[in-house]
């Protein structure tokens, strides 16, 4: 039953990035897209490349690869780019948006924080599908709860599916509220 829902989970997300659109990796097999490119040097546990700023990035706990949004370390309003990536090193399965140019409006920030509330959201779409990074911590329940991963909802489906970190993200949001886009 479990491989049933891995399967269909893995069928969502590959629905959502299969075609092109503005920005977007084409990714349809398990293959890697271009072995010929240059090889980059990663930072450990991320997709981010070592001259890249890290803004969230984490394991996820199935299928066994990486979350991460990814920016230059020039990041402001009208220069730098975001990028999030989800794959393997060296095998991205979606970078979006490909394009560097005028990132930050295509992505949604919302941070709510209060005492024993701290709720953080990156969002944004790839061909109707909404994709929601979050790293949320709620003290007011007990046990206090911790949900940090990525979510992924496609139109027409009646669930979204969640992909959970199987240990703490590496986050850094300094700054992000004033480049991008607040959401809802």
């Amino acid at each position: 039953m479990r491989k049933l829902i891995l399967s269909i989970a893995v069928m969502v997300l590959a629905g959502c990035f299969i075609g092109d659109e503005r920005g977007l990796s084409q990714t349809a097999s398990l293959e890697p897209e271009d072995t010929s490119q240059p090889t980059t040097v990663l930072q450990p546990n991320t997709l981010c490349d070592r001259n890249e700023r890290v803004i969230f990035s984490c394991p996820i706990k199935r299928p066994a690869k990486i979350v991460s949004v990814c920016a230059s370390k020039d990041l402001t309003s009208d220069r730098g780019y975001l990028q999030y990536r989800f794959g393997l090193p060296g095998k991205i399965e979606l970078e979006f948006p490909k394009d560097r140019t005028g990132t930050q409006t295509k992505f949604q920030y919302t941070h709510y924080f209060r005492a024993q509330v701290d709720l953080t959201e990156i969002s944004f779409n790839v061909n109707g599908c909404e994709y929601q990074v979050t790293d949320d911590y709620n003290g007011e329940e007990k046990p206090a709860q911790t949900i940090q991963g990525v979510s992924v909802t496609t139109p027409g489906k009646p669930k979204e599916v969640t992909f959970i970190c199987r240990a703490k993200p590496k986050a850094d949001y300094t700054d992000l509220q004033a480049v991008v886009g607040n959401g809802k």
